[in-house]
């Protein structure tokens, strides 16, 4: 099983098949519209516009599940990233990626990933948060917080898993390598 197995919800209800991404090197991320690190997404944009012609792609899946802030629907996050952000890479419906109502590809994820410990300034204010929610936090793959960025090579393996507080850099970079 890979993550190319999984069927997910787009934007308006309907079913996409992820297998239609075989081939491609994807970076699956749980995002939020009203979250200190939604100014990811213009880096994302940038990564994608760099290497979507080497079949490469962004599967963003807004998630609301920390501290509300992806609240509004489905539509309303589209029309804010795209025109605040200029997103043109694949938007999915909201999801949750924790928990028992978890989408299937999400339970996937966090069984076969680890927690990879948060990096810089923000790590100060992340770990007591985080650590409320779950007092396990560094023993297991629950997504910790919006903007955890899953790498998968051209097979549907998950190749990396990046923290919210990683540098932007260092996910542009692991992208360019896997290509």
């Amino acid at each position: 099983m890979n993550v190319y197995d999984f069927t997910v919800k787009a934007m308006d209800g309907t079913d996409v098949d992820l297998s239609q991404y075989k081939g491609k090197v994807t970076l699956v991320v749980n995002t939020a519209t009203e979250c200190g690190f939604t100014p990811q997404y213009k880096n994302l944009q940038e990564i994608y516009d760099e290497f979507k012609d080497q079949d490469f792609d962004i599967l963003d899946f807004p998630c609301n599940q920390f501290a509300n802030q992806a609240p509004d629907s489905n539509e309303e996050i589209h029309t804010f990233c795209t025109g605040r952000f200029g997103i043109t890479f694949p938007q999915f419906g909201k999801i949750d990626v924790n928990g028992e109502n978890a989408d299937p590809l999400w339970k996937y994820i966090t069984e076969n990933t680890m927690f990879q410990g948060f990096d810089g300034p923000a790590k100060l204010m992340l770990t007591p948060i985080v650590k409320k929610m779950d007092k396990d936090y560094k023993n297991n793959g629950n997504i910790k917080w919006n903007f955890t960025k899953f790498l998968v090579d051209k097979e549907g393996n998950i190749v990396a898993r990046f923290e919210p507080t990683k540098d932007m850099k260092d996910v542009r970079d692991a992208v360019a390598a896997l290509l």
